[in-house]
């Protein structure tokens, strides 16, 4: 059995009967913390109106399909987009530090999305997110990510196409065999590119959604009985060999469906790339140990793996000189500024780009390969920190980040960041609500008028 029909024989069996009850659990929060991103990103994020606009130019208006936090109706490709790109467009959704990417944008809109074509159960659409989880985080592991991110690709929305298609193929119930098929037909549609990062492009939160709606369209293409390539993963001219040098396909079925990737997933804490967090919470915990002031700073040095420092610290001029939402997600210099500046960093700082305090500080911050933090890849995205002030030095390194697996939120703690989120759009009652109907969704027998009645409570 080939690498791509095993995958699909997997994901096309999975019960969530069968699944061990701490993955049901964590995938219902996985579940809650991208909704809220979807209903603060589709009311806060400057892409949005452009979206919005070209959604309905594009004939996606007017179906009985959902985006969270909006009232219009949507046809199920427009839904599985928009909220693909507006789960992403706050850069606050859930990440794997090993695979490289966001799994849950592509999976999530896709899985529900066609349970709202199809009337599907809430079990069902838990099976379907598992299913998807553990393609797009197997199949990135499988490259290694690494060497596709050297080419330039972004893995969130080429093997994000992949994971959505095996969660809508799982959804839509279909057979190994039409897993296949969508696995086969998703191939054709992954793409994705880090060409974003030259110039704060909207294209990252656009690309992720694209692969949700792609997703869904290979699993409907091939519930059609539409055919798709074979051996669309490890075939010679297949994804792995074709988008990254020196591929490992044995690693995307290694102990298949008793190791869950979707464990390994982590959450943020804050809204950023994922490569500023160790240096965040290193900062924020030295501000509060020793009580430091911008004024005090002579210069702050963040070490960080490779991986690392091409996102977040090189090159170092445009990074120490954010011009707009994107460029500051991407900027370890304005992330460590702004939670040295005002001991915090969340959505609401980005309105703080232009502060004072926060653009002094910019260009102490030299952002630095370290062999320490190298070491730590890809497993952690690690970081260290030394900040030289009151001719002192002062130093900490973060290993494992708030809100990876090994340090992972509370359940308090994931629903507070999903209220903040998302009561500025529903409203505390109606966030709540919504909250309640997200973390008992598997009792539910027909989940799209849960989804479609709560979706729609927009302020």
């Amino acid at each position: 059995m080939g690498i791509t029909t095993e995958l699909a024989t997997y994901c096309s069996g999975l019960q969530l009967s069968d699944l061990p009850p701490e993955v049901v659990a964590r995938t219902r929060l996985l579940v809650l913390d991208l909704v809220g991103n979807i209903v603060r990103g589709r009311h806060d994020a400057e892409s949005t109106p452009a979206l919005l606009a070209a959604a309905s130019a594009l004939g996606m208006v007017g179906g009985t399909c959902s985006v969270f936090g909006d009232r219009t109706g949507y046809t199920a490709a427009g839904a599985a987009f928009l909220n693909g790109a507006f789960g992403h467009s706050l850069d606050f959704d859930d990440t794997h530090a090993a695979a490289s990417l966001h799994p849950g944008a592509p999976v999530i809109p896709a899985a529900l999305a066609a349970a709202e074509m199809m009337g599907a159960s809430g079990a069902d659409v838990l099976a379907g997110i598992v299913a998807g989880y553990e393609v797009i985080l197997r199949v990135a592991l499988a490259l290694p990510a690494g060497d596709h991110y050297d080419r330039g690709f972004h893995p969130t929305a080429t093997c994000g196409a992949f994971g959505a298609a095996a969660a809508a193929a799982r959804v839509l119930n279909l057979d190994a065999t039409g897993v296949e098929n969508a696995l086969g037909i998703a191939l054709s549609q992954s793409a994705g590119s880090l060409q974003f990062l030259a110039n704060g492009a909207w294209t990252k939160r656009f690309q992720v959604g694209w692969a949700a709606m792609a997703g869904l369209t290979a699993a409907t293409l091939a519930r059609e009985g539409f055919r798709g390539a074979a051996e669309a993963l490890e075939g010679k001219l297949g994804f792995l060999r074709a988008y990254a040098p020196n591929p490992n396909p044995a690693r995307v079925t290694q102990d298949l469906g008793h190791v869950f990737e979707l464990m390994n997933t982590a959450v943020k804490p804050y809204p950023s790339c994922r490569y500023g967090h160790a240096g965040i919470d290193a900062v924020l915990e030295m501000r509060a140990e020793y009580g430091l002031k911008p004024e005090e700073v002579e210069r702050i040095t963040y070490g960080l793996s490779r991986a690392g420092l091409l996102l977040v610290g090189e090159p170092a001029a445009k990074r120490a000189d954010p011009r707009n939402v994107v460029d500051a997600q991407f900027s370890g210099p304005f992330v460590l500024s702004c939670a040295l500046a005002t001991g915090s960093m969340e959505w609401e700082s980005y309105e703080q780009l232009h502060n004072p305090d926060i653009r002094g500080l910019l260009n102490k911050v030299s952002c630095v390969h370290s062999e320490a933090m190298q070491a730590e890849y890809p497993a952690n995205m690690s970081g260290t920190v030394t900040i030289a002030a009151r001719g002192q030095e002062f130093s900490r390194t973060v290993i494992v980040p708030m809100g990876e697996p090994g340090n992972f939120l509370s359940d308090d703690a994931l629903r507070g960041k999903f209220m903040g989120l998302a009561s500025r759009v529903l409203g505390q009652e109606g966030a709540s609500n919504l909250a309640d109907c997200i973390l008992r969704m598997e009792i539910v027998n027909e989940i799209s008028g849960m989804i479609r009645t709560r979706a729609m409570q927009a302020a």
